[in-house]
C-alpha cells in the first residue's frame, strides 16, 4: 500500500470515529460491509487529494448515516432516485459534523465540474429531467447555472430538508412520480407531432426523451446499495451496476438520471488498473497451551538424555576394554560443567555492576518524580520571615513507589545462531542472574521449528497450535516455544537448568569439543522469529497479569534474520471436489491487518524487514512496554547489519560505526526496536580477568592490562544503556 492509501485509510477511520477496516483494492466501486465494518475503496491513483478526500468523506457519510434496511421490499422506487436524494442528505450531515470538509467538497466538485465529470458541457441543462438537475444542483450548483420552476422548487426544498432516511424515501418517491408524470406527458405528445408527412421524422432527426435509448439500460449509481452475501454479510456498494435492480429492458420507459451514470463512468477512469491486487491478511488465533513446551518437560528431556548417554558409553565394548576411555566417559560432563562454573564466577562482576546501575537509575527516577508536602509542623528556623512569607512549615519529600518490573526474553534457537549461540547464552545468563538478584520476574522462551512436542503416539500427529483459517498468517506445524528458564524456579533448580542448557549449547558449539551430543529434540532448526513475535501478543499480557507488573521489557536475542512468513490460502484444484487450505509465501501487495488496533501494515518489504514490521505492531498493541534487541556480531557482519538500519554514508551510520570501532558495541535507536544493541561476540568469550604469564615482559603486561580494561568498558557501557531502558 502506498503512503497515500494509508493516509486515506486513517482519514476514513477518523471521520467514522471508529476503527473501520479500510481496504484499497482494484475495484471500480466502493463498498461497505455493515457486519464486518470493512470499507473497500478503489485505488483512485489518478485523483487529486481534494477529490480523493471528498470521495472518502462521501463513503464515510454512507457508513455513518445510511442504514442497512431493505427499503425496496415495501417501496417501488427507482434506486437512482433514492441515491440522488440520499447523496444530498449524507453529504449535508458529514459536512455538518466536520466543518473542515466544506472546503474539501467545494474544491473537489469544482475540479469535477471543470473536467466535465457529469458530461454536461455544451448541453442545455434545462432539457434534463428534474432528478438530473437536482443531482447537479447539490453537487456542482456553485459552478453552473441551474434553473427551476416554482413547482420544481418544492421538490428541491424537500430534498434539501431531508434529515432521516425515511424522509429520503418519501422525497425520492415524490421526485420519481413527478419525473414519471413529466415523461408520460412528453410521450403522449410525441405521436401527435409525428403524424402525416412528418411521420417518422422524430425518429430520424430528434433526440429521444429522457429515459429512452439502450444507453440508459443498466446504469450505475453513485451510492451504496443493500446487498446480501452468504460469505460476508450485507454489503453496501457504491457505483454498483444497477441492471438487475432496474429490471433491464422493461425499465426503458422509466425516468433515468443521466448525470449519475456520467459521474460513475468518469470516476472509474480515476482507478489505477496496473499492478497486482492488494491482499489483506489477519493475525492468527494462537493456542499457547499447544505451543509452549513447559519448563519441567525440557529438563526431563535433558536429564533423560544425559542418563542415556552415560549408559550407552558404559555398555559399549570399547568402554569395557579401554580404561582411559572409561575414565573419560565417567567424567563425561566434567569439563563443560567446569567451564560453566568458571563463567559464573567471572560474570559476578558484570552482574553486580548491573545491579548497582539499576538501583541508582531507579532511585534517580524516583527522586525526579518526587513531590514535596507540608507537614503542618512549624519550622522555627523560618519564623523570622513571617512578615513576607507564609511558608513557615516543615516539609517532607514523598518518593513515589517503585514500579514492578518484569522481563521476557526470546532466544533464537536457529541454525544460523550456532557460531554465536554460546556467547548469546552467556549474555542471557548475565541478565538472568541480574534479575534474580534484584527480584525481577522473568521468563525465557527459545523458539524452534522442529520440536516433537505433544505428538499423538498412535497417529504421529501433533495438534495445531493455531486456528487455521484462510487469509491468516500461517504458523509452522512444528513451531514451538521452549520455556527454558523461569523466575518461578528456586535458585538451586535454576542453576541446574542453566548448567543443562550450557551443556546442550557446548555440544553444538564448533569451537568446543565434546564426546556427547545434544538431545535430538533440542537441535537447532529454522528461524520462526516472526511467528514468535505473533505469539507474544498472548504471552506478554499473560505474564504481566500473572505477576501484577507495571513495567514489562521484552528482550530478543537473535541474529535478526527470520524465515519468510507464509499465508493460509484456500486452494481449489479443478480435479478435486472440495477446496483445501494451503499456504503460500507472502507476495507483493500483501498487508497485515490488526483488528485490535485497527492498523494495517505493508508486508511488501524485504523478508528480513518483516520482523521490524511485527515489532512495530507489538509496540502499537503494548505502548507501555519496551522491546529491546540484542545481537551478537562478528567483526565481518557488523558493517552490513549497521547499513541495513542506518543506511550508508549518513551521519547516524558514521556515528554507529565509530562506536563499533572504538568500543566493539553500539546501540541503534532508529529501528523498530526501542534499541538494537550490537555486541562483538568474541568479546564475551575472552577472559576479562587480568592475567599474564610469569615470564611476561613489561610491554606484554601493559597490553594485557589495557585489553582487560577495554573489554570490561565495552560490555559495561552497553549493559549500562540496557539497564537505563529497564529502569
Amino acid at each position: 500500500m502506498t503512503v497515500r492509501h494509508e493516509i486515506k485509510s486513517q482519514l476514513a477511520k477518523l471521520l467514522a470515529t471508529e476503527d473501520l477496516v479500510v481496504e484499497h483494492k482494484k475495484v471500480e466501486t466502493a463498498e461497505f460491509n455493515v457486519h464486518t465494518r470493512v470499507l473497500t475503496l478503489p485505488m483512485w491513483e489518478k485523483a487529486s487529494n481534494n477529490v480523493y478526500d471528498m470521495l472518502v468523506g462521501h463513503e464515510v457519510g454512507h457508513a455513518l448515516y445510511t442504514p442497512d434496511v431493505d427499503w425496496f421490499v415495501d417501496r417501488k422506487i427507482s434506486q437512482q432516485f433514492v441515491n440522488i436524494v440520499e447523496d444530498v442528505r449524507i453529504e449535508k450531515l458529514i459536512k455538518r459534523r466536520y466543518a473542515g470538509l466544506l472546503k474539501t467538497f467545494f474544491n473537489a466538485y469544482n475540479e469535477l465540474s471543470d473536467n466535465d465529470f457529469f458530461d454536461v458541457q455544451g448541453k442545455d441543462l434545462g432539457e434534463l429531467n428534474l432528478a438530473d438537475r437536482i443531482n447537479l444542483y447539490f453537487k456542482i450548483g456553485n459552478f453552473v447555472d441551474i434553473d427551476f420552476s416554482v413547482e420544481e422548487m418544492i421538490y428541491v426544498n424537500k430534498v434539501d430538508s431531508c434529515e432521516t432516511f425515511e424522509e429520503v424515501l418519501d422525497a425520492a418517491e415524490e421526485l420519481y412520480n413527478y419525473c414519471k408524470q413529466q415523461m408520460d406527458q412528453q410521450e403522449s405528445i410525441a405521436p401527435i407531432e409525428g403524424t402525416g408527412e412528418n411521420e417518422g421524422s422524430l425518429e430520424e432527426n430528434d433526440t429521444p426523451a429522457d429515459g429512452q435509448g439502450e444507453e440508459k439500460d443498466g446504469e450505475v449509481d453513485m451510492e451504496y446499495q443493500p446487498k446480501s452475501s452468504l460469505d460476508s454479510g450485507p454489503v453496501l456498494e457504491d457505483f454498483e451496476d444497477m441492471a438487475g435492480n432496474m429490471g433491464g429492458d422493461e425499465y426503458n420507459d422509466e425516468p433515468q438520471a443521466e448525470t449519475v451514470k456520467s459521474l460513475s463512468d468518469a470516476l472509474k477512469n480515476l482507478v489505477e488498473n496496473t499492478g497486482g491486487e492488494n491482499s489483506y491478511i489477519e493475525m492468527p488465533e494462537i493456542y499457547l497451551d499447544k505451543l509452549i513446551i513447559p519448563n519441567n518437560a525440557i529438563y526431563e528431556i535433558c536429564e533423560q538424555h544425559w542418563d542415556d548417554t552415560v549408559k550407552t558409553y558404559q555398555e559399549s565394548s570399547y568402554y569395557k576394554e579401554n580404561p582411559h576411555f572409561a575414565k573419560t566417559a565417567e567424567n563425561l560432563f566434567e569439563h563443560v560443567d567446569g567451564e560453566f562454573y568458571k563463567f559464573k564466577k567471572s560474570a559476578q562482576k558484570e552482574v553486580n555492576y548491573l545491579v548497582k546501575e539499576f538501583e541508582m537509575k531507579k532511585s534517580a527516577g524516583a527522586y525526579a518524580r518526587a513531590t514535596t508536602a507540608r507537614t503542618g509542623v512549624l519550622d522555627t528556623a523560618k519564623l523570622h520571615t513571617y512578615k513576607y512569607s507564609e511558608d513557615l512549615f516543615k516539609k517532607v519529600t514523598i518518593l513515589p513507589d517503585g514500579k514492578n518490573h518484569g522481563l521476557v526474553f526470546v532466544l533464537d534457537w536457529s541454525g544460523s545462531m550456532h557460531t554465536v549461540l554460546m556467547d548469546t547464552l552467556k549474555q542471557l545468563y548475565n541478565l538472568l542472574w541480574f534479575c534474580k538478584k534484584v527480584q525481577i520476574p522473568f521468563e525465557v522462551y527459545a523458539f524452534t521449528s522442529d520440536f516433537p512436542y505433544g505428538v499423538d503416539p498412535e497417529t504421529g500427529e501433533r495438534p495445531p497450535s493455531y486456528n487455521k483459517v484462510k487469509n491468516t498468517v500461517d504458523i509452522p506445524h512444528w513451531f514451538s516455544l521452549m520455556n527454558m528458564f523461569t523466575s518461578k524456579c528456586n535458585n538451586k533448580t535454576l542453576e541446574s537448568q542453566m548448567k543443562n542448557i550450557f551443556r546442550v549449547v557446548s555440544a553444538m558449539d564448533y569451537d568446543t569439543y565434546t564426546i556427547y551430543r545434544e538431545p535430538t529434540a533440542m537441535r537447532l532448526s529454522g528461524t520462526p522469529l516472526n511467528e514468535t513475535l505473533l505469539s507474544l501478543h498472548k504471552i506478554l499480557p499473560k505474564f504481566k497479569k500473572e505477576h501484577n507488573l507495571q513495567k514489562v521489557q521484552c528482550v530478543i536475542l537473535t541474529d535478526g534474520e527470520a524465515q519468510p512468513m507464509r499465508v493460509t490460502r484456500q486452494v481449489h484444484r479443478h480435479w478435486e471436489d472440495e477446496p483445501y487450505l494451503g499456504t503460500v509465501y507472502m507476495g507483493n501487495n500483501c498487508f497485515l491487518r490488526d483488528r485490535k488496533t485497527g492498523n494495517t501494515y505493508n508486508m511488501n518489504v524485504e523478508w528480513y524487514q518483516q520482523t521490524d514490521v511485527l515489532i512495530e505492531n507489538l509496540k502499537h498493541n503494548f505502548p507501555d512496554m519496551n522491546f529491546i534487541g540484542i545481537r551478537l556480531l562478528s567483526s565481518r557482519d557488523a558493517g552490513q547489519f549497521v547499513r541495513r538500519y542506518c543506511g550508508y554514508g549518513t551521519d547516524i551510520h558514521d556515528k554507529v560505526m565509530a562506536s563499533w570501532k572504538k568500543n566493539k558495541s553500539f546501540a541503534i535507536k532508529n529501528s523498530s526496536f526501542d534499541s538494537w544493541f550490537g555486541l562483538l561476540s568474541s568479546a564475551l568469550s575472552s577472559d576479562d580477568d587480568f592475567s599474564v604469564n610469569d615470564d611476561a615482559t613489561k610491554v606484554q603486561i601493559k597490553r594485557a592490562f589495557i585489553k582487560s580494561l577495554k573489554n570490561k568498558k565495552m560490555n559495561k557501557k552497553i549493559l549500562g544503556e540496557f539497564i537505563e531502558l529497564v529502569a
